[in-house]
């Protein structure tokens, strides 16, 4: 995932700013469109708290398997 994102911001540092967010602001154009300003609100808001939750979860190894085991007790399904 790491080297996924560290692709994806190398490319976005070679583009052009302009280039990049006339297209990010194309696509949130697009689903105001299809599903009105709430409901891409709503996409929005809980897209970036899973790539928040889900970088700090994944970040480190040991930090997710603590999380693992306050919500799946060690040794009843593991």
């Amino acid at each position: 995932m790491e080297r996924l994102l560290s692709r994806i911001f190398e490319k976005l540092s070679n583009a052009k700013a302009g280039a990049l967010c006339a297209f990010l602001f194309f696509i949130i154009a697009v689903l105001i469109c299809i599903f009105g300003f709430w409901k891409t609100f709503f996409i929005l808001v809980f897209t970036l708290a899973g790539f928040i939750v889900g970088a700090f979860l994944f970040a480190d190894e040991g930090r997710f398997k603590k999380f693992l085991d306050r919500i799946l007790p060690p040794g009843r399904v593991r």
